[in-house]
């Protein structure tokens, strides 16, 4: 963190915005991910710049997975308002497979970093350090819990992704996408044993079976 700043807890999700403001180092864009522990559906990371206004106008703006749907599609709205910027960058399954899920975890990162108009006074990240964000980044450990421009990238990253899952289970009803997006639970792992995987499974995890022919491809 900055030298002489300290954030403080009573400041809630704000203090580290808040400290870099003091630093002279506004505005703060914070960077988060959506799906990494699916065995389904892409990867969505996003990046939302927030400066000390709009902080304080986004006092709905909590960790995405601590929120209603409801809520989370409200906070959405006043994210995408309120923000200095922000950009979404998605990752398709076959880039998941191919390249492994932490690179494109972090390779997701610098294209929602990149993809940003303005550039920031500084970046925090959710969890990991990524190389490429500029000289003044940070990665914070849980960061979508203790700093709002993180925070404001999970809502962005969680609903644009859950957007997507929902227009996949038009396509694949079977799954059950529309409930649990994705990620493994017992009922989405009894469809995966009875239908087999669609051309929208990350092949490359365990806990989706073989198959010769994957639903969705070649016509099936």
């Amino acid at each position: 963190m900055v030298p002489g700043y300290t954030p403080r807890r009573s400041a809630g999700l704000a203090a580290y915005e808040n400290v870099l403001a003091r630093a002279g180092l506004a505005p703060v864009a914070g960077i988060d991910e959506a799906g990494r522990g699916a065995c389904a559906g892409p990867l969505v990371v996003a990046a939302v710049m927030l400066d000390r206004a709009g902080v304080r106008k986004l006092p709905g703006v909590a960790d995405s997975k601590l929120l209603t749907p409801a809520a989370r599609e409200a906070a959405y709205d006043e994210v995408v308002r309120w923000a200095v910027d922000w950009h979404v960058v998605t990752i398709p399954v076959a880039e998941i497979d191919r390249l492994g899920l932490h690179a494109c975890n972090i390779e997701g990162m610098r294209r929602a970093y990149a993809g940003l108009r303005a550039l920031p006074g500084y970046v925090l990240t959710d969890g990991f350090p990524v190389d490429g964000l500029g000289p003044h980044a940070l990665a914070v450990c849980k960061g979508d819990r203790v700093t709002a421009s993180v925070a404001a990238a999970s809502i962005v990253a969680k609903v644009t992704r859950d957007r997507m899952m929902l227009e996949l289970d038009r396509r694949y009803p079977e799954y059950g996408f529309c409930r649990h997006k994705g990620y493994v639970t017992g009922d989405h792992l009894r469809a995966l044993a009875e239908f087999g995987p669609c051309a929208e499974h990350r092949r490359s995890f365990r806990c989706v079976p073989e198959s010769g022919q994957v639903k969705g491809e070649l016509g099936t």
